[in-house]
């Protein structure tokens, strides 16, 4: 397995950026091959971009541009079975990892290497979606981050209740029946934004940032992601009930989340922010799932709030 870095693709045209930004190769402990990218440049800090289910490095490069511009390098990934980076099994569109905790070795790996490439500390995090959830594990688990900020983090599946012990039976008895590369129900091998017109969309109420996201896809298909299988589905339920049973670490944390939130449960994100020690929900009202693509007036407010949390805990 090599350990040096070695220089990967970034896909200037489909993140329609020109600002200066390094990917690398980097391998995991257990021999997963990760894409990385840095936006390097004197900051008071680095931002460490925990991505969500399905996304990818390129995705972030605006929201790379505006923390630049507000004085903070950043770093964010592709997780092992999405991006660019090593997918575990023959359908690469399925969206599939052998065991949750296995994020975990993507994010030590980030880490060490944001920390070779001699990015400035302190790091802080912003976590979104799925990227929420490894975010909240990482730092229970002592990340080395001085604050965080959360947007619409998966700490539940959006099942109806009823249905979420059968949900949990399905993706059981799937593993042991061999089937756990299926597709979870209602889930296909085509990535969201394919199947999905902007009417109908519940990610962002912004048309300009939807179609940038369908662009990308388009023109880079490799990118792009379907379904969970069931066997990540289950993982994921697990990891939910897991986290949910576990306190708050004391770091200072901001959760965003938009009312008309329909992809993650709300329900743990209002239990866990309303008991969080220098925790705080803030609302952003009309918005969808996904707040760092939300129109223009959202995503200034969004990076204001968050940089003034970040500038003051450095101030602290």
């Amino acid at each position: 397995m090599p350990e040096a870095t070695e220089a990967a693709p970034f896909l200037h045209a489909a993140a329609e950026s020109s600002n200066e930004v390094e990917a690398f190769w980097r391998w995991t402990c257990d021999g997963v091959r990760i894409r990385i990218a840095i936006w390097p440049g004197p900051a008071k800090g680095t931002i460490l971009l925990f991505p969500g289910r399905t996304e990818y490095i390129e995705k972030y490069a605006r929201t790379a541009d505006s923390m630049g511009a507000l004085g903070y390098a950043m770093a964010t990934i592709d997780w092992r079975g999405q991006g660019l980076s090593d997918r575990a099994l023959k359908d690469p569109n399925t969206g599939h990892v052998d065991d949750f905790g296995h994020y975990q070795f993507d994010v030590r790996a980030m880490i060490d290497a944001v920390r070779s490439k001699g990015m400035p500390e302190p790091f802080y995090l912003i976590g979104h979606s799925m990227g929420g959830s490894i975010g909240l594990r990482a730092l229970m688990k002592g990340a080395g981050i001085k604050a965080a900020v959360f947007t619409a983090p998966m700490w539940g599946i959006q099942i109806n209740r009823l249905m979420r012990p059968v949900a949990f039976s399905i993706c059981w008895a799937a593993d042991r029946l061999g089937f756990g590369h299926a597709y979870a129900p209602g889930t296909k091998r085509l990535a969201y934004v394919e199947k999905t017109s902007f009417e109908g969309n519940t990610l962002t109420t912004d048309r300009e940032m939807f179609d940038y996201m369908r662009r990308q896809i388009k023109a880079h298909p490799q990118l792009a992601l379907g379904g969970p299988s069931l066997h990540w589905l289950g993982q994921a339920l697990a990891e939910c009930r897991s986290l949910a049973r576990k306190p708050s670490p004391t770091i200072p944390a901001l959760t965003f989340l938009g009312s008309r939130e329909s992809i993650v449960d709300a329900a743990p994100i209002r239990d866990r922010m309303s008991r969080w020690p220098n925790g705080r929900l803030e609302i952003f009202e009309g918005a969808e799932h996904e707040i760092m693509m939300e129109s223009p007036d959202r995503r200034r407010r969004f990076l204001d709030i968050a940089v003034e949390h970040f500038g003051a805990e450095s101030r602290a």
